[in-house]
């Protein structure tokens, strides 16, 4: 997760669909992409819990209808997509990461490449992130705060999906993770398939943009578990606050409705 959402560049094409699981250095593989590419880069999990309201809510709805069953439904889905990375010159991290076809269709052009890392280290995270999402006060808590307020419907049309793709149910295990790079083998042609880890830098990266590696820039090396911890701490902070703020007021407005009784 990033610290902050990108802004839509006019007239930039999406080159990479990033195709790599949530926690596998998809903040780090973002902002090295933004640096090869010169554009911004829809970071999944960024821009739905930090950007406008729309964000998640139009990704709620491609979720819901996931998998289509008629043609209204692949032509919402397509026409949400397409509304959302406009202006992108890549998508990484979650939902784009589970709407590969989709998305091969609608950018053709486009290599994909996924971020890998050692399973059992990955299946260890995705546990920790799943009880933060999961917590039972989450809903409540964030209800007051803008787009923050559909984060535990996003979670859980997320997990639907995950669900259909990998017969997984949260947390998600290395048997997700395995299933994830074989369906991968199976939707996308071998030669616009990439398979990459950010600890191997710039190099492997380059070579498969056709890019030249960046003189004097060290390749980024973004801790996707803090940010979402304090993410998660953050954002709980605020909606504490937004209640206490209407609570406050609620307070005040009765009190005055009394005096003035």
């Amino acid at each position: 997760m990033g610290q902050q959402e990108s802004v839509p560049q006019q007239g930039a094409k999406l080159q990479v669909i990033g195709a790599g699981l949530s926690r596998t250095g998809t903040a780090s593989f973002s902002r090295a992409l933004e640096i090869l590419l010169e554009g911004p880069i829809y970071h999944g999990g960024t821009q739905t819990t930090l950007g406008p309201e729309i964000e998640i809510k139009t990704w709620i709805k491609v979720l819901s209808h996931w998998p289509p069953r008629n043609d209204s439904d692949k032509r919402l889905i397509q026409d949400s997509i397409a509304s959302r990375l406009e202006g992108y010159v890549a998508t990484t991290d979650a939902p784009a990461s589970g709407l590969v076809p989709e998305l091969l269709e609608l950018y053709p052009n486009a290599i994909v490449i996924c971020t890998i890392r050692d399973p059992i280290s990955w299946e260890k995270s995705m546990e920790a992130i799943a009880n933060t999402a999961t917590m039972w006060f989450l809903r409540g808590v964030l209800l007051p705060l803008p787009a923050l307020r559909y984060f535990v419907d996003y979670i859980n049309v997320l997990g639907e999906v995950w669900l259909m793709l990998y017969a997984e149910r949260k947390p998600p295990t290395r048997v997700t993770y395995e299933r994830h790079m074989n369906w991968l083998k199976s939707v996308v042609p071998k030669d616009r398939l990439v398979f990459f880890d950010v600890k191997d830098g710039w190099e492997p990266l380059c070579a498969a943009l056709g890019k030249d590696v960046p003189t004097g820039v060290p390749f980024p090396r973004i801790n996707d578990g803090e940010a979402i911890d304090r993410f998660a701490k953050t954002h709980v902070q605020r909606g504490l606050i937004r209640w206490g703020q209407i609570l406050a007021v609620g307070i005040a407005i009765v009190a005055t409705m009394v005096i003035w009784r």
